[in-house]
């Protein structure tokens, strides 16, 4: 779906009939300066090597004659021949008739869910317009997986690289998109993704494998009927003795009704002989699933944003933010086949009511009624994530260089004056940030005092490898998931890892390379980065539950030299704007991370999205 035409500031207050009048809006962002210095030059490309011709069926592999899957999209981009314009309203709905026949109060973008899906061409800029037309709740969107090299302050982590933007306001992103593949954007304010804020993102490049067809981004998703404010209280709270279940998967944003009436199975529609392009999205506030198609196997070419050496798979595992870009052949009978999502049964990687999570692949020619008649062989679920992925663009990691630090992550349970909580701490600190004073504007003032709990690491030299232990105390796995990079995973296991003892279980030669990965429970994940992208980043496990509840640290890296690369000045007036709305705001003060954020009484959703 193509942007909205552009939305001017009069009329937008005119449009907010049932907000309060709107506050000032803030100025729209310009486009980046050029990256300079040693960081990535990106409108200056000489293309090397001979053409290779355009991009279609029979030449995956090649982009626009001059570029292909094996350009180092780190070093060399295409030139940015498009800006796309796109303009995003964020609603709130009092009685929203769900996509499963039940009725329930939700957050829609542009009034749909999952939001519009935004489609670029590598090399191009993305400018968004987010207009906040939302009574009680602020708002940002993050471009999950994107580099960002450069434009950290395009990042959409509130608290982190901007303020929220505050109800009647708007905010313009812009971006350039460094890299090509299947991504998502949405909100970082509150748990508010999981009320329907959350859209797919894909930008076209090469690919790996040849295909026919790309049938586009195939999001999945946990679904709840409460609203993810009150669920993220309950969560929190030792005496619920869990996070709570998710009451549906939707594919798509469609399913049955797995208790009731209601609602209808997602059709994807294949043509008989042909490759299918698919881009599966795992858009989960808390549920990891395995997914099968019966009957086919899923040719795998990338993982998040990174193109691999094609492997074939009957199976996948997804934790929460996760992507996979699968080729799946039509080469079976004419029919209608299920399309099957599996949790583990031990319920630690996330727990549904809907006990039979599925939709339908259907052949072209086939009914468009029918249920599938063969169900296909059971599988047993796991928490584990996937391994054996080898990028096309490699990366070697010198060992010698290894030099880790260990970064543990333990859940405790303090008493509050809410109750007994569960807190996750990473080094110690559970993170919470500030909404009004985000770190770049820390790094705009030039003041250092850096309060502990909002939990930065400075990482002040450039282009180095960087290592970090991620050492998990507790039982529960957690994707982790790092903004601003694409980062190296030497290797994971149980138990505790020892520098000195374990280096020969890592790989350093083109490990798997992605910006989510499935931590193991009890165990360990070694990660390494390069500094090549000066900014502040947030790392954090993408449950929501989790993340609510301080599960998170911030790089900050190359703090010297951010204010030189980006406008941190365009902030400003956003920050004002959400400073100016602080003291009308019935839910201010936050009570956790800042991130994922907690109530402090059981008052009815009603008044935060009503």
């Amino acid at each position: 779906m193509r942007g909205f035409l552009h939305t001017s500031s009069a009329a937008c207050c005119a449009v907010l009939t049932l907000l309060a009048p709107c506050l000032a809006l803030a100025t729209p962002f310009q486009k980046p300066n050029q990256v300079v210095n040693n960081v990535l030059p990106r409108q200056t490309i000489t293309p090397g090597g001979s053409p290779c011709g355009q991009n279609n069926a029979t030449n995956r592999a090649c982009w626009k004659n001059a570029y292909s899957v094996n350009t180092d999209y780190e070093v060399t981009n295409p030139p940015a021949f498009n800006t796309r314009n796109y303009d995003l309203h964020i609603t709130n709905i009092t009685s929203w008739a769900g996509p499963d026949g039940h009725t329930k109060r939700a957050m829609l973008i542009n009034n749909q869910f999952p939001g519009p899906t935004i489609e670029a061409d590598w090399g191009d800029y993305i400018q968004v317009n987010v207009y906040n037309d939302m009574q009680d709740n602020g708002t940002s969107i993050h471009w999950h997986g994107i580099r960002q090299f450069g434009e950290s302050n395009q990042d959409g982590a509130n608290g982190v690289t901007e303020c929220p933007i505050p109800p009647g306001s708007m905010k313009s992103y812009t971006f350039h998109v460094t890299q090509y593949g299947t991504s998502w954007y949405h909100s970082h304010y509150s748990n508010q993704y999981g009320n329907g804020v959350v859209g797919a993102l894909i930008v076209h490049g090469p690919a790996s494998a040849n295909y026919d067809i790309d049938l586009g981004a195939y999001p999945i998703s946990d679904y709840y009927y409460e609203t993810a404010d009150r669920l993220t209280l309950r969560a929190e709270l030792l005496s619920n003795g869990g996070p709570p279940d998710s009451d549906n998967i939707l594919f798509r944003g469609k399913n049955i009704n797995p208790t009731g009436s209601g609602g209808a199975y997602d059709r994807l529609v294949l043509t008989p002989g042909k490759k299918h392009l698919i881009r599966l999205i795992n858009t989960s506030v808390d549920n990891s699933f395995t997914v099968t198609l019966v009957g086919h196997t899923f040719q795998v070419i990338a993982t998040d944003l990174v193109p691999i050496t094609p492997v074939t798979r009957s199976s996948l595992f997804m934790g929460v933010g996760q992507r996979y870009d699968v080729i799946v052949t039509a080469n079976q009978p004419v029919a209608n086949y299920w399309f099957n999502a599996t949790l583990e049964s031990a319920n630690n990687c996330g727990k549904t009511r809907n006990n039979w999570p599925a939709a339908i692949f259907q052949y072209n020619g086939s009914s468009a009624t029918a249920l599938p008649t063969t169900k296909g062989t059971p599988i047993v679920a796991g928490c584990a994530g996937e391994v054996g992925f080898a990028p096309i663009v490699t990366r070697t990691v010198p060992a010698a260089q290894f030099s880790p630090s260990t970064l543990p992550v333990d859940l405790l349970t303090p008493s509050t004056p809410r109750g007994v909580i569960f807190e996750w701490r990473v080094k110690n600190t559970p993170i919470v940030v500030e909404w009004d004073h985000p770190v770049l504007e820390y790094v705009l003032e030039g003041n250092t005092s850096f309060p502990a709990m909002i939990n930065i690491i400075e990482v002040p030299q450039a282009n180095v490898w960087t290592f970090w232990v991620i050492q998990n105390d507790f039982v529960l796995p957690h994707p982790i998931h790092l903004h601003g990079h694409d980062f190296l995973t030497l290797g994971m296991g149980t138990g505790v890892f020892n520098a000195t003892t374990m280096v020969n279980q890592l790989n350093f030669n083109n490990p798997v390379r992605r910006d989510v990965v499935q931590m193991p429970g009890s165990g360990w994940l070694v990660i390494a980065y390069k500094t090549d992208n000066p900014g502040c980043w947030l790392m954090h496990c993408h449950i929501g539950w989790h993340v609510a509840a301080g599960l998170g640290v911030q790089f900050l890296e190359r703090k010297s030299e951010i204010a030189g690369l980006m406008k941190l000045n365009q902030m400003e007036p956003n920050c004002q704007a959400w400073r100016a709305y602080q003291p009308s705001s019935p839910y201010l003060p936050k009570l956790d991370s800042g991130l994922k954020r907690r109530v402090e009484n059981m008052e009815p959703a009603v008044r935060r999205i009503g």
